[in-house]
């Protein structure tokens, strides 16, 4: 899948609104500070490095999160409607840990994660429109994530804590102490987290449905409209709006994207 700058642009928007909307000062600001100073490359990031993944294409990234937030929200009333007790956590807590649940992804404060794939092969045969940036120190997602909000003076709550590092579920072995045990004092005591991981789940799931369910199903050659999460027709971006939007890219791997939407 393909997303115009127009799209990439308005995803973005979007996103920000979420954090002017939910989330409370001062840490709105500093939320503000930190997206917009690394925004190009935010903006353009993949949410996986092969195609077989969910959204790994330029502007990926943003789409997914906006959709996991929206997921969230959604599942926060389905949740209270069912009985559960919404009060062990804030909107504001659920609207956060949506927002920052990947944001490891993005790698180092000095070096991106994700980068163009140069194997052909690997391109080619397996899918892998990106490479991990071998410059980057391992880390969890999760534990990443976390170290860049408190290393930018991003502070959370415990329950923001658990929910960002438990959000993969049993998918993640680490999260067994967390969401295994049997002793109901050592159980979360919110449902914050199993939210949050049905979020990310569902969007996980719908984006794989709208990629290779058509190409699954042989009908490699439907066309659907491009997907967006308010439901407007977006225009075809040209290459003012395109300029405008994406403004003037310094990393060179995000100049290689640009040049491919």
């Amino acid at each position: 899948m393909n997303l115009t700058a127009e799209q990439i642009q308005q995803n973005w928007m979007r996103m920000m609104g979420f954090i002017e909307d939910h989330i409370s000062s001062p840490r709105k600001e500093k939320l503000v500070e930190f997206y917009e100073k690394f925004s190009e490359r935010l903006m353009l990031m993949p949410a996986a490095h092969k195609k077989e993944y969910h959204n790994a294409f330029p502007g990926g990234y943003v789409e997914h999160v906006n959709r996991v937030i929206t997921c969230a929200l959604h599942l926060h009333e389905l949740w209270a409607t069912m009985g559960a007790d919404t009060t062990t956590y804030t909107k504001e807590e659920l609207v956060f840990s949506a927002l920052n649940h990947d944001l490891g992804k993005m790698g180092s404060e000095e070096e991106e994660a994700y980068v163009p794939q140069t194997d052909n092969w690997r391109r080619e045969k397996l899918g892998e429109d990106y490479m991990f940036n071998t410059k980057v120190l391992f880390a969890s997602v999760p534990d990443r994530g976390l170290f860049l909000l408190q290393s930018n003076g991003i502070q959370y709550t415990f329950n923001e804590m658990i929910t960002i590092q438990t959000h993969d579920g049993l998918y993640d072995e680490a999260n067994k102490k967390y969401l295994m045990t049997y002793m109901p004092e050592q159980k979360p005591r919110t449902s914050l987290p199993f939210i949050v991981h049905q979020a990310d789940l569902m969007a996980a799931r719908i984006e794989f449905e709208r990629e290779w369910l058509p190409k699954l199903q042989g009908n490699v050659e439907t066309k659907k409209k491009p997907f967006t999460l308010d439901n407007k027709k977006s225009a075809p971006a040209n290459s003012a709006a395109k300029s405008k939007a994406l403004g003037s890219v310094k990393s060179e791997g995000l100049k290689n994207l640009l040049d491919n939407l």
